[in-house]
């Protein structure tokens, strides 16, 4: 026997039952696919696939040299026949832009995008956090007004919503302003974090000259306080800026929505301007961010494209779903309706005949494979969740009949072939 092959560490398999170490399902994940699905298509977003293979300068100049994600994380390596630097993607944005310049999308006005697929980077796994995980983003190009920045948010409190978690959920909003108001800001905040130079952590130095927004949103306690004095961005804002946010505000005030403003809200990647959100919650421990986003108006131009507004969000699916898992109300239903069980010659077949018919009626059925005894098959029944049993044995088969069984009601009924179908239908409405 060969030696076991395992999965690579923090790449996670998602197998129809629970794991010991990662308790979502398939069914789980499939039935959060579906309300995405849903949710999307009532705001008229569209889905894209983008490859998850990318070139490595995609990422250097969206996300940004300087960063943790494009220094430290990412999984790149040189591709062997024309030597070009290939990168596992990070996050979904980068790719989804560079697909809306590459085939030129914006040429017949704005666009409402969603993805969901695999991302990659090499960090210690954790709970909620693994080297591959899963993103859903969702991207609105080409639309300037705060009244999008509402609408987006809209879309994420109607899917909380539907999961059921939205009450254990904060939004957080800020403005990073424009590009020389974010730089003006810099020199003030720089000024001021080198005079703390001492008490600084590591990481903090290190970020003090490469991205010294990233400093305030330090997670270390004792550097808490330096940051509730430092300089504040929004006292750096123009008059267009400060227009901007303040008709953002209206919008989420108009809409019932309920958020905190949140002065050192920066986000973690450089192209970000303008509005910038996070949806945070107190229920997993120190990963408190459950989806994020802002705007990055100028992006699309710096991947090649004719300068466009642009808003977007993501969100870690697992993290999500540990938050789903423990609060919500979403339910995966992978029993199947019916579990078709038969016994003699000739049985199988006409019991493949009538699950084929069943099924194009939309029953999800299971039909027992092998020649076992009914009672054997019948606890097969049992242990599959199927609410009917449909029984085909020597008897029914002679006659043109099926038996059925209300396995939740312990109803029994024998029946004709043309009856099958109402009569299930009956009992299920019953």
């Amino acid at each position: 026997m060969g030696q076991k092959i395992q999965a690579v560490k923090g790449m996670n398999d998602l197998l129809p039952v629970e794991q010991r170490d990662f308790k979502l399902t398939s069914a789980f994940w499939q039935a959060f696919e579906e309300t995405v699905a849903r949710c999307t298509k009532r705001y008229a977003y569209q889905q894209i696939r983008t490859p998850i293979l990318e070139q490595t300068g995609l990422f250097v100049r969206s996300i940004g040299e300087e960063t943790d994600v494009v220094g430290k994380e990412m999984y790149t390596f040189a591709d062997s026949n024309d030597k070009l630097s290939l990168s596992l993607r990070p996050e979904g944005t980068a790719s989804c832009l560079r697909a809306v310049v590459e085939h030129n999308l914006l040429y017949n006005g704005p666009q409402k995008l969603w993805y969901m697929g695999p991302m990659f980077r090499r960090e210690r796994p954790q709970k909620g956090r693994y080297r591959q995980f899963h993103q859903f983003g969702a991207e609105a190009l080409g639309f300037e007004g705060p009244d999008i920045d509402a609408e987006i948010i809209a879309m994420c409190a109607d899917l909380w919503r539907e999961l059921g978690i939205l009450e254990h959920l904060t939004l957080e909003i800020n403005s990073l302003g424009n590009k020389e108001e974010r730089a003006a800001h810099r020199a003030a905040l720089v000024e001021y974090l080198t005079g703390f130079v001492d008490q600084l952590d590591e990481d903090s130095r290190r970020r003090l000259h490469t991205n010294p927004l990233r400093v305030l949103d330090t997670k270390n306690p004792a550097l808490q306080q330096m940051c509730d004095a430092a300089p504040r961005l929004i006292d750096y804002l123009g008059e267009e800026s400060r227009a901007h946010y303040a008709g953002f505000k209206a919008f989420l005030d108009g809409l019932g929505i309920v958020y905190t403003e949140n002065p050192r809200l920066v986000r973690g990647l450089d192209y970000y301007n303008l509005t910038v959100f996070e949806w945070t919650t107190d229920k997993l421990g120190a990963q408190a961010t459950v989806c994020g986003g802002g705007r990055y108006n100028g992006l699309i131009e710096e991947l090649g494209g004719k300068p466009a507004p642009a808003i977007g969000f993501a969100l870690g699916i697992e993290r999500l779903l540990l938050l789903v898992q423990e609060y919500g109300c979403l339910k995966a239903d992978d029993k199947p309706d019916i579990y078709a069980m038969q016994q003699g010659e000739g049985a199988a077949l006409q019991l493949m005949k009538y699950a084929g018919l069943l099924r194009a009626a939309g029953w999800n059925v299971a039909q027992h494979a092998g020649s076992q005894s009914l009672k054997a098959q019948m606890k097969k029944a049992d242990a599959s969740g199927a609410r009917f049993a449909l029984i085909l044995a020597q008897d029914e088969l002679a006659t043109g009949r099926v038996t059925l069984k209300d396995m939740a009601k312990g109803q029994q009924a024998t029946v004709s072939a043309d009856e099958l179908l109402t009569t299930l239908q009956q009992w299920k409405n019953q």
